[in-house]
């Protein structure tokens, strides 16, 4: 009995190794540690991102340099926002000192997950603390280079 290749599809479970990198150095890499498994169409992973995937067979070792915004969109300055300390505080550690670079974990509305933002600048003011946040995807905006080891697919 022959036996055929598995390919991604729309709806296929993955185990992998993948490094998403931009202009600064990678932002996630799995190799050399424990493989991801993902689900496509769930939203785990951008559609551009899973668009490169679509039809590769299982066992393939690839790169992609996706065009700048392609991968995670355009830089959307609406996504900077001030939050003041009173809410920090809420969300999260009260004795926390935000910095500049710092990447912060908030909770979604709903309360099942979470979303990032990272520290633009912090101000002390007479009205209080605030700290500007940048809930763009650090990739967004920028060409990305996705490598990709497809350990299984189902």
């Amino acid at each position: 009995m022959t036996t055929y290749p598995s390919l991604v599809q729309a709806d296929s479970f993955l185990t992998l190794h993948y490094r998403l990198s931009g202009p600064r150095g990678d932002i996630i890499n799995t190799f050399g540690e424990k493989p991801a498994t993902l689900s496509l169409g769930v939203g785990e992973l951008s559609p551009a991102i899973e668009s490169c995937l679509m039809g590769l067979e299982e066992g393939v070792h690839t790169t992609f340099e996706l065009p700048p915004g392609a991968a995670f969109g355009q830089r959307n300055p609406d996504m900077q926002q001030w939050v003041g300390a009173k809410l920090l505080k809420e969300i999260g550690d009260p004795q926390e000192k935000h910095q500049v670079g710092d990447v912060v974990q908030f909770p979604t509305p709903d309360g099942l997950s979470t979303y990032a933002g990272t520290v633009l600048e912090v101000k002390k003011g007479e009205e209080g603390d605030a700290v500007l946040f940048d809930f763009n995807h650090p990739l967004a905006g920028h060409p990305v280079r996705l490598e990709v080891q497809l350990i299984g697919v189902l």
